[in-house]
């Protein structure tokens, strides 16, 4: 009878072992609005420190040219819970509270992908993809949800508002009182600047929350933060800590609370089992000069499809998985991540065309791993192609964008206005020159002209207003139709 006693230790180990090995790993999303290339300590950030980003880096690896499909809100967040490009889910720049249109029900979320395999699943910050009810996140795969609807300075204090007389007419179109939404309900409709500087601090509460209360089973974890978009506010946790102003408080408060999250996750054990990426929207807003962030050595920001706009900050971190204090030069995108967590957790994609890559060599650090974009096209602004790149050279067409020209941006939360810049057929080496300043189409003709091909595949598919090409590619958006619930809140005006 001797030899059952270990048989059956070992068996039970074996079961303990298959049963943690089975897990599908967790996944958080942590997206930063408005974050420049610059703004954190591993990208270089100066005047206030990052300690939890840095330790995440440290445990977990860079990605040093990780791109957006848009350099606007609402477009940015679309391709990143879809894995398409923007254009190709017809959503663009940033919806607003007058707007009637958000993500459509046929889109596969990231959220419903996960549920697939009974995931618990959230988001707790802003959303920006439409804000009547059958746009909101409960519609689209997400158990729970807490945050605003859209960006924070839709409110009546905007600086295009503010200042004017009360009785004016541009006054009166300006924008409704802003919401704050748990669930489909809004629970406070009025949100104050006393509750914008609770923000950050209250998307935290809820998402380390949640991961306690999901620690048996697999979760993912959406946290796109309000800030660092103006305007912007703090908790008095973080108020007057930095040496860089209000700015600087701001990303402080931001690092702790990814410290928060990542805190929780080793509290309970899943380590790992937990695939933690921090990213960006988009660029900084360099019109609000020291209420906004840094490009570093990119060119431009938000707004515009030069790197400064569209090349992000990004972290990802996973214990066991990601090889610790590793850095990925390789081109990846926001879009790679709905793919590549279907390929981690056995998920099926959805059945129609997505754009994304799995990126999953990239991520474990497998030696000689490429990116696995040949061409990456969709730089779309205002329904015109502005630039195709591939893994090293990146060609512009003929566009005009947005530029402070050098100027310095404004101060203290007023922004100053864009000049408008113009640009012609212009091919960079981002390899040797990542800021875009040397073109030299003239020296690599037959770069330019294998561009030339990738963009006529891309207005071939997607279209080009420019050239007036619509584009059989392109799907809808969702829209708020006649018998359909609207979102009800107090506000000032008319919607």
């Amino acid at each position: 009878m001797r030899p059952i006693v270990p048989i059956f230790a070992l068996l039970s180990a074996v079961c303990v072992a298959t049963r943690v090995e089975a897990r599908s790993p967790n996944v958080v999303v942590i997206f930063i609005d408005d974050m420049g290339y610059a703004d954190i300590g591993p990208f270089g950030a100066e005047g206030y420190s990052t300690p939890n980003l840095d330790q995440m880096a440290r445990e977990g690896m860079k990605f040093t040219d990780f791109v957006v499909s848009s350099a606007v809100c609402s477009a940015s967040r679309a391709a990143l819970l879809t894995g398409c490009y923007h254009r190709r889910v017809g959503i663009s720049g940033a919806l607003g509270p007058r707007s009637n249109i958000g993500i459509h029900s046929r889109e596969m979320t990231l959220a419903e992908l996960c549920k697939q395999k009974g995931y618990a699943t959230a988001i707790f910050g802003k959303w920006h993809l439409g804000h009547h009810p059958k746009f909101l996140p409960l519609q689209h795969g997400f158990d729970e949800y807490f945050g605003l609807p859209y960006s924070n300075d839709m409110w009546p204090l905007h600086p295009a508002y503010a200042n004017l007389p009360a009785n004016s007419a541009k006054r009166k179109r300006g924008f409704p009182d802003l919401p704050l939404i748990e669930g489909n309900r809004v629970i406070l409709p009025k949100v104050t600047g006393k509750e914008q500087a609770m923000l950050t601090t209250w998307y935290t509460e809820h998402a380390v929350d949640f991961i306690r209360r999901n620690k048996e089973r697999p979760f993912f974890l959406y946290v796109p933060h309000s800030m660092v978009h103006v305007p912007l506010f703090v908790s008095d946790k973080f108020k007057g800590k930095s040496q860089r102003g209000l700015f600087g408080d701001v990303v402080m408060e931001v690092d702790w609370s990814v410290g928060q999250i990542l805190g929780e996750i080793k509290k309970q054990g899943l380590a790992e089992d937990t695939l933690v990426i921090f990213t960006s929207d988009n660029g900084p807003w360099l019109s609000y000069g020291d209420h906004a962030g840094s490009a570093g050595p990119l060119r431009e920001g938000k707004g515009t499809e030069f790197e400064g706009g569209i090349r992000e900050p990004t972290v990802m971190w996973w214990p066991g998985k990601i090889p610790a204090g590793t850095t990925c030069d390789e081109l990846a995108s926001t879009i790679d991540i709905l793919p590549t967590v279907a390929a981690l957790i056995g998920a099926e994609l959805p059945k129609h065309k997505i754009d994304g890559k799995d990126i999953r060599p990239l991520m474990f650090g497998k030696p000689g791993a490429r990116s696995p974009h040949e061409v990456f096209y969709c730089y779309y602004a205002g329904g015109q192609l502005h630039a195709v790149r591939d893994r090293r050279w990146k060609l512009h067409f003929p566009h005009n964008y947005r530029t402070l020209a050098g100027r310095p941006g404004g101060k203290g939360g007023t922004p100053v206005p864009y000049q408008t810049g113009k640009i012609g057929l212009a091919l960079f080496d981002l390899k040797n020159d990542v800021g875009e300043q040397h073109n030299v189409i003239d020296d690599y003709p037959e770069v330019a002209a294998r561009l030339q091909q990738y963009a006529e595949m891309a207005r071939a598919d997607l279209g080009d207003r420019l050239q007036k090409r619509k584009g059989p590619g392109i799907r809808p958006a969702g829209r708020l139709e006649e018998g359909d619930e609207r979102l009800q809140w107090l506000k000032k005006g008319e919607e």
